[in-house]
């Protein structure tokens, strides 16, 4: 008798541990690679496909806040690409004879880059974002504004910096553009947070 009450108490603590492993497998977890990928992918879908975010990046900063302000906006993205990518010795800006020495020493510079944007016309506001290099945009930035006609279009700059403010930088690119309604822009930090340029973009006027 004694052996049934034991056999009949751990059947009982069976069953409530199944029932608390079953409840527990409801909880909220995060979702798989698969799941993240179909979540991104419905972020994208809910822009209107006017918004362009185009953008240069010398070592991932500004890529890393240009896809962040188009998964919030649902933008298409069109990354400047120089035809010669930049080593790491040709960003040393403390050498004077590297390739970004030499460049910010002749302004009339227009490094090529690698191919064009598609349909460049259906594109009602346009987000360009760069790194700040010796308080202005890289000359590939300038090459791509000075190739394109805004007219009719938002134009809406971005930049990152270790420490170096936006200044005059986006004021320079318009003046260079000479077309489009160009606001005000954004400097964020190298190690700004993805929360920071959301909020920036949820505060962008229609």
């Amino acid at each position: 008798m004694k052996q049934y009450g034991k056999w009949l108490a751990l059947c009982s603590l069976c069953v409530l541990l199944l029932g608390i492993l079953g409840c527990g497998s409801g909880s909220a977890s995060k979702p798989e690679p698969a799941a993240q990928a179909k979540a991104g992918q419905a972020a994208a879908k809910a822009g209107d496909g006017k918004t362009l975010v185009v953008y240069f990046s010398a070592t991932g900063s500004t890529k890393r806040v240009a896809e962040w302000i188009a998964g919030e906006t649902g933008a298409d993205i069109f990354v400047l690409q120089p035809d010669k990518p930049y080593t790491d010795a040709d960003l040393d800006y403390n050498d004077k004879g590297s390739r970004v020495s030499k460049e910010h020493a002749d302004p009339s510079l227009r490094p090529a880059y690698k191919g064009d944007v598609a349909d460049w016309k259906k594109y009602e506001r346009v987000l360009v974002g760069y790194p700040i290099w010796w308080g202005q945009a890289p000359h590939i930035v300038y090459a791509f504004v000075e190739k394109h006609d805004f007219t009719g279009k938002t134009v809406i700059p971005f930049a990152t910096s270790a420490m170096s403010p936006l200044s005059d930088s986006g004021k320079n690119l318009a003046a260079a553009a000479k077309t489009g309604a160009w606001q005000e822009g954004k400097r964020f930090d190298s190690g700004a947070s993805a929360q920071e340029v959301q909020n920036w973009v949820r505060g962008l006027k229609k």
